[in-house]
């Protein structure tokens, strides 16, 4: 028990540290994937590593394609500009 909170206090001390831009859909996916790593044979920091991976590029496919959304619109998003 020890081991795992000491683990999780590491992981959420690395996530404060990124940034914003970097951090996005990253912390939802590490929290997921570290209980699911968890459960499945107590390897929630490589679960907390793989979700942050895997929210993070979802996170990315989701912006792309709301900017593809709008330049088809013929308007442009904030971030844009």
């Amino acid at each position: 028990m020890k081991r795992t909170l000491v683990g999780a206090a590491m992981a959420l001390a690395a996530l404060t540290a990124a940034s914003g831009a970097e951090a996005k859909g990253c912390i939802k996916g590490a929290i997921v994937g570290g209980i699911a790593g968890h459960y499945a044979g107590h390897h929630g920091l490589v679960g907390a590593a793989a979700g942050c991976a895997i929210g993070r590029h979802r996170a990315n496919s989701q912006a792309r394609q709301r900017d593809q959304d709008f330049d088809q619109r013929g308007a442009r998003p904030v971030s844009a500009r």
